[in-house]
């Protein structure tokens, strides 16, 4: 073909129509083509080939070539592949641009085989795509991959796509593979591979697009039925726009106001959606899917529906305030989270459950009240004081009332009622003796507990008593032997029990004899007196005091032949001097033959210990000086503790003078430990036979380190709790007033690390020393308050309750508590407190620990761990000492200082210096750290805390920290969560044969299903109701959740002889709901223990099937369980919980939103039926509890706090991960 383009216009077309092609096989086409134009640089025009199927347009070019470019012929190969069309032609085209030139074609060949240099594609197969999704080809070349080759997809209708990948099929083919990205219906066609190569242009068949439209309803469902809590649609799916055929049918919906609630499933042309909240407008539309992904079409129309009215929810238990007075409740509450309609009205029910005055007839005292919607507040009056009363209170709408909620409050105690007394003319009278009446009071609200008689001095004659007079009582009991020192008015002469005043009695005031630890001193015949005579109640905390003045006595105008008291009791003290004298001459020397002897003791024991001690010394001198002399003595630069007492106006020298040196010296022996080398330094420690942790803390001083003339003095001595732990006198604290300087308190200031005076060790605070310790906190500025010991322990009172549980005012002093934060190894109170004159409020936190008996020690380190971090979280940097005290201020005070300081020791240094840390504590306390046990106790605790470091998360970090916890490290092929994992198996306590004695009993043996799977002692919920001859035995074990001690019970499923047992179990711990988390396989001993429908019986306990319901991977199903021997006890709502989404062969669940969708059922059923105080018998709630109450999580925390009761917990990698991953997923739920 030769086009001569002179006289062509723009844009006429010459075409050579090669004959067409019926061959289903490859062909090459070899062709010369010739552009010039004539003058140089003139574009005569462009020659284009098409390639032509089955009479289809043309198409857009595959090869072309244009311009001035060309004045030479050229030599052409088309590769063109045909396997499916009828038949195909090649079109040569030769377009005119106007300008003179020529275009030419010529030595057209074909043959039938593959071109040499050009390469060939295989068959193209067609594509389908949803619209909005990417349509992938894929072409196989003949050949390998060249530079030179440039490789698209080209559609018919233009649209062109770049190439993304090629991956080779074998040494002579490729793939290469194209995208089309966000389809539209309009991409639909056909579509073709090109390349394009030095020596010309490979086209491979054409392969179909076809986008289809996902489908989307034309119309709105219908509503059918409307109940309170469902709503019956039908679908009316079948007309629809887009594209089927339809796969899959879903129904979603949402409240009008909120989000999205859920889609579900439909397999059917009608639905019911149930468990919605009555009262509710929804709007609800149908979702349509074909095949293929995106197949999903936008919601259809949607259907707006409002369910009908229900009786309301209950009213929420933690809205429920009460304010108790002697004769009052004020009772406040809040509207239901689920109103369910309109509230029209509240009913609230009271009745008196029990009073603290057993002799009080509670019949009468019970009633009803209704209140209109808007009010939600109540005072009931004409109460009895001391009594607990139960309110119930439910909510109504159109429909009726809804489920009633039940809380106590307890009225206050009132003071007992004094008896009249007309006249206070005495029954007789002497000049040292005054003898009166007492007569019995009466209750109001508490029993009397006491009776006391109290006298005070008066200034001057007492005139005749007026009509209306105001007496004030006399709480606070004051000695005759203590009123010259504290300079007090009055003073008790006798505590009388409740038992000697049943009837009037006569009792003498001056008797010279002793009530209840009062001396009734003989009164001073020249001094004028009163005599009140009081009444004590005390019942629930609290105590009050009602009293009357029973007798007058004027002074004597005759001179008194008798001795004062006064007198006599300087004539003793003068005799007990000369006494003391002779006994202090005796007892020094005992002390020196005493010493003598020891001295000779301990020669021996260091020959015994030769060898021992060489080679520690050995060790010693070779590390450098300054490393093994560090904190060994009093007098060093470096040291636990300085030698000053802390004033209000500041530092001051001690006050006793010299130094008191202790006599011991073996600070070259002790140097501090790498932590490192702790894990071995104490394993060889509990190993050593020659010595161990016993010879290292039987080498620290026992008992007195330094004076205690202070501590000693009279006014002094009532407030020491234990006459053998004082503080010595250089390191005690003294609080000051404006007026007068009160005597000192049994405290003691010690250093922290690194921080002067940063602890104040103190015993329990005692009745008389309430006051005092508020004031030394105050004047301290002390932020936190460490307490480790409880109120009572083993039936003995260990520390007074120095905090109210409202408000309370110690003198000057004022001390309201704010907040109470319970956990389950813990509590944190805080309180505001206000000093009278200063005008400011202080926060101050008390920092309470639970679970640590007297002289010994917490079965694990991990709570005490978790709760020295948090104290040292929520102290102020700026704040003043903290002050610690447990019962004696002694063991468990000195412990918890020893472990905080070595804390920051190890966190700052990377050593340890027990031992000298110890010995400077005892060096300012008597007997710091008061057993052996204590002492390799801390040990153990720094040792875990240095092996586990703080694993806590806070919540907004968790994603990027657990990111970077599952990052293998190149070079060990670890990661940090496997590391961790590591460490956790490491320090997990193995269960010995003795702790777990009860399970190996022959008795027992046939309840267990697997021997290596026992529950310790310690932590077995042993079985309450009777059952004939069966053991008191259960595989279970009680387990502490985050907030609450015993709060889980985790258990094995039932064999078919302990079915009786589990439902025994659920009834006497109370629970309200099980996790079922495996599937019922009688072949594994693993029965069905629950009733279908009806009742089963298992012996005395009955279990009634209520109902059940099938949610996604949940069955839940309710049951009604009671004892048939005790009616009287009630029946206990017990809800399972069966979870479908863990196969046996898993080792996690599939999938983490149901499981957490699982917890989250069982917390809201616990909180709804028994207000969070139930037992769950499941595995773990922990880790959400953590984030819920305190932004942050700790699953290494949470996970060894379980394994202390049951190593085998969370005992794969795979499920320790899963906890971290349920976390967040439960950060990502909201």
């Amino acid at each position: 073909m030769m086009v001569n383009t002179s006289g062509r216009s723009s844009g006429q077309k010459a075409q050579l129509l090669m004959p067409q092609l019926k061959e289903n096989d490859t062909h090459c086409l070899i062709f010369q083509y010739y552009v010039a134009g004539q003058r140089e640089g003139a574009n005569p025009g462009q020659l284009n080939i098409y390639i032509k199927e089955n009479n289809s347009p043309l198409g857009i070019p595959v090869w072309n070539a244009s311009g001035p470019a060309y004045p030479t012929w050229r030599q052409v190969e088309l590769a063109v592949s045909t396997f499916w069309p009828n038949f195909y032609q090649i079109v040569f085209e030769a377009v005119s641009t106007g300008q003179r030139g020529l275009l030419a074609i010529k030595s057209i060949i074909l043959q039938g085989h593959q071109c040499m240099s050009t390469p060939h594609f295989l068959h193209i197969k067609g594509v389908e795509v949803n619209a909005r999704q990417t349509a992938t080809f894929q072409c196989t070349v003949n050949g390998r991959p060249q530079d030179s080759h440039n490789l698209w997809l080209q559609g018919i209708g233009g649209r062109r796509a770049p190439m993304r990948e090629t991956k080779p099929v074998n040494s002579r083919r490729y793939t290469a593979t194209f995208d089309v990205e966000n389809t539209t219906k309009g991409d639909s066609g056909r579509y073709r591979c090109i390349v394009h190569s030095d020596k010309g242009v490979g086209v491979s068949s054409y392969a179909d697009l076809t986008v289809k439209q996902p489908p989307v309803p034309i119309a709105p469902p219908q509503l059918t039925a409307v109940g309170a809590t469902y709503l019956w649609i039908q679908l009316n799916a079948n007309s629809i726009n887009g594209d089927g055929p339809i796969v899959e049918r879903e129904v979603e919906y949402r409240t009008v106001a909120g989000s999205l609630i859920d889609n579900q499933p439909v397999d059917k042309t009608t639905h019911k959606i149930g468990h919605l909240d009555p009262d509710t407008e929804y709007e609800i539309s149908v979702l349509l899917t074909r095949p293929l992904d995106g197949g999903t079409g936008a919601p259809g129309p949607p259907l707006r529906a409002k369910t009908k009215c229900a009786v309301p929810g209950a009213v929420p238990l933690q809205s429920i305030q009460g304010s108790t007075y002697e004769e009052k409740i004020a009772l406040r509450w809040s509207e239901p989270v689920q109103t369910y309609g309109i509230i029209k009205q509240y009913e609230i029910s009271y009745k008196a459950l029990s009073s603290f005055d057993t002799e009080f007839d509670l019949t009468n005292q019970s009633g009803r009240v209704f209140k209109f919607s808007n009010e939600t507040f109540h005072m009931f009056v004409g109460l009895y004081p001391g009594s607990t009363y139960s309110f119930t209170i439910r909510a109504s709408t159109v429909k009726g009332f809804g489920t009633p909620i039940i809380t106590q409050f307890t009225t206050k105690i009132s003071a007992p009622l004094m008896p009249g007394y007309d006249q206070e003319t005495p029954l007789n009278q002497t000049d040292s003796t005054v003898t009166v009446l007492l007569k019995p009071a009466q209750s109001r609200g508490a029993p009397v507990s006491k009776y006391q008689v109290v006298v005070v001095e008066e200034e001057r004659p007492r005139r005749a008593r007026r009509a209306v007079e105001i007496l004030r009582c006399y709480p606070v009991p004051i000695h005759f032997q203590n009123t010259t020192v504290l300079n007090s008015q009055y003073y008790f002469t006798a505590e009388l029990p409740m038992g000697d005043i049943k009837t009037p009695v006569p009792f003498c005031i001056g008797d010279n004899r002793t009530y209840n630890g009062y001396w009734n001193a003989p009164l001073l015949p020249h001094k004028s007196y009163s005599v009140y005579y009081q009444a004590v109640s005390t019942a629930n905390g609290e105590t009050k005091i009602d009293c009357v003045r029973v007798a007058t006595k004027g002074a004597a105008t005759r001179k008194p032949d008798a001795v004062e008291p006064e007198k006599q009791t300087d004539h003793t003290v003068k005799i007990a001097g000369v006494i003391a004298g002779i006994l202090l001459f005796v007892i020094i020397f005992l002390g020196v033959v005493l010493v003598m002897k020891k001295r000779k003791l301990a020669k021996k024991r260091k020959e015994t210990l030769s060898n021992t001690r060489q080679e520690m010394t050995v060790m010693v001198n070779s590390m450098d000086k300054s490393y093994t002399e560090q904190g060994t003595n009093c007098d060093e630069a470096i040291s636990f503790m300085d030698t000053h007492s802390h004033t209000l106006n500041g530092r001051s020298e001690c006050l006793t003078p010299g130094h008191y040196v202790p006599p011991y010296q073996t600070g070259q022996l002790h140097p501090a430990i790498r932590v490192a080398d702790l894990l071995q330094h104490i394993t060889q420690m509990k190993c050593a036979e020659g010595y161990g942790f016993k010879e290292e803390y039987e080498s620290f001083f026992e008992g007195q380190s330094a004076p205690w003339d202070s501590a000693k003095k009279d006014e002094n001595r009532m407030k020491n709790r234990y006459g053998n732990i004082i503080a010595c006198g250089c390191k005690q604290f003294f609080l000051f007033c404006l007026v007068s300087q009160i005597p000192q308190l049994d405290m003691n200031s010690q250093w922290g690390y690194h921080r002067p005076n940063h602890y104040i060790s103190t015993q329990g605070p005692m009745q008389e020393t309430v006051y005092d310790f508020w004031r030394m906190v105050w004047q301290e500025n002390t932020a936190t308050i460490v307490m480790v010991t409880n109120l009572v322990e083993v039936g003995r009172v260990k520390c007074c309750k120095y905090w109210p549980d409202d408000t309370e005012i110690y003198r000057d002093m004022k001390v309201t508590l704010i907040e109470t934060q319970l956990l389950s190894e813990y509590v944190i109170r805080t309180f505001a407190v206000e000093k009278r004159g200063a005008h400011e409020i202080r926060e101050i936190r008390q920092f309470h620990f639970t679970g640590w008996p007297d002289h010994g020690v917490p079965y694990h380190t991990t709570g005490l761990l978790g709760f020295v971090r948090r104290v040292k979280s929520k102290t102020p940097a700026n704040a003043g000492p903290m002050v610690v005290h447990c019962s004696a201020g002694a063991g468990r005070t000195g412990c918890f200082i020893v472990i905080d300081i070595m804390l920051d020791m190890a966190e700052r240094e990377g050593v340890v210096d027990i031992y000298n840390c110890v010995r400077e504590l005892r060096s300012r306390r008597v007997n710091m750290v008061q057993t052996e046990e204590q002492y390799v106790f801390i040990h153990d605790a720094i040792l875990e805390a240095c092996l586990c470091g703080d694993t806590t998360v806070p919540a907004n970090q968790l994603r990027s920290v657990y990111y970077d916890m599952n990052r293998l490290d190149p070079q060990t092929n670890s990661s940090q969560i496997k590391e961790e994992f590591r460490t956790l198996n490491m320090v997990t306590p193995t269960l010995r044969v003795e702790d777990c004695s009860i399970a190996l009993l022959p008795r027992n043996h046939e309840k267990n299903r697997c021997m290596d799977v026992l529950p310790p002692d310690r932590c077995l919920p042993f079985l309450i109701t009777i059952d004939g001859e069966s053991s008191n035995y259960i595989n279970a074990a009680l387990m502490d959740s985050y907030k609450q001690p015993s709060a889980f019970i985790v258990t094995q499923h039932p064999l078919p002889n302990t079915v009786k047992d589990f439902w025994r179990l659920a009834l006497d711990y109370h629970c309200t709901s099980i996790v079922m988390l495996n599937d019922v396989d009688p072949a594994q001993l693993c029965p069905q223990y629950w009733p279908e429908n009806g009742v089963h019986r298992h012996g005395p306990i009955q279990v009634e099937f209520v109902s059940a319901d099938l949610e996604e991977d949940i069955i839940s199903r309710i049951f009604r369980v009671y004892n048939a021997a005790r009616p009287q006890d009630g029946y206990r709502m017990v809800q399972q919980f069966q979870f479908l989404g863990w196969p046996m062969y898993r080792d996690t669940p599939v999938s983490k939103r149901s499981f957490l969708k699982l917890i989250r059922q069982v917390d809201k059923w616990q909180e709804e039926y028994d207000g969070g105080e139930g037992r769950t018998v499941v595995h773990c709630l922990i880790v959400c509890e953590m984030l819920r109450h305190q932004r942050s999580v700790d699953v290494f925390h949470a996970v060894k706090t379980l394994r202390n009761n049951k190593p085998n917990m969370v005992d794969l990698l795979d499920q320790y991960k899963f906890c971290y991953e349920v976390a967040l997923e439960y950060l990502n739920s909201g």
